[in-house]
């Protein structure tokens, strides 16, 4: 029997049996992520299908940003987010999204596997810290933040929580397929 089918274990040392789920749900889909991962070589990692498309490092680097961002804005309700504290690079270093016809962005040059795996447990380890601290109550708390282009977004924080799973989730599947591409280009020209 394949671990596929295990199940979510609630964590202990939270206040709140409904956040320490989130966090399960996030750890589970993390290990799921790191296994697809493996075997990576930076070329790999910073190989594009066309120019101006996104690489498997980007999603990674972009996954933990996002990660820190919706922790700090959305669940903490700072002003502002500063992913250098947490990840020692900025929000911008991913690249996303790139220009039509741009290469992958000067930040994650030449960065292993171990890089963005030490990003994403960076910020995995500031989502549990800060999910460790909320109350059920927390979790109904309404949030609004001013987005980029100015529109006004409200949403609970129990909302911040189920989106930074599903964001992880969705890029998860990006990942999945561009590294199947990369299998299709690499045995189309082996070196």
């Amino acid at each position: 029997m394949t671990d596929i089918f295990r199940d979510i274990p609630i964590p202990p040392g939270y206040r709140s049996r409904e956040a320490a789920l989130f966090v399960s749900q996030m750890e589970d889909q993390s290990r799921r992520l790191a296994t697809g991962t493996r075997g990576l070589s930076p070329e790999g990692l910073a190989w594009q299908l066309e120019p101006g498309m996104n690489t498997i490092g980007m999603l990674l680097a972009h996954i933990a940003i996002v990660e820190v961002y919706w922790m700090q804005i959305g669940v903490l309700g700072s002003e502002s987010s500063d992913a250098v504290s947490v990840l020692g690079i900025r929000e911008e270093d991913d690249g996303i999204p790139l220009a039509e016809d741009a290469g992958p962005p000067e930040a994650l040059a030449g960065r292993d596997l171990a890089f963005f795996d030490d990003l994403l447990a960076r910020a995995r380890d500031f989502t549990r810290l800060q999910a460790m601290q909320l109350t059920d109550a927390d979790l109904d708390r309404q949030i609004e933040i001013i987005l980029a282009n100015g529109a006004h977004h409200t949403s609970t924080v129990r909302w911040r929580l189920y989106h930074v799973l599903e964001h992880l989730a969705g890029h998860f599947g990006q990942i999945l397929l561009l590294r199947h591409a990369l299998r299709i280009a690499e045995a189309a020209h082996p070196s």
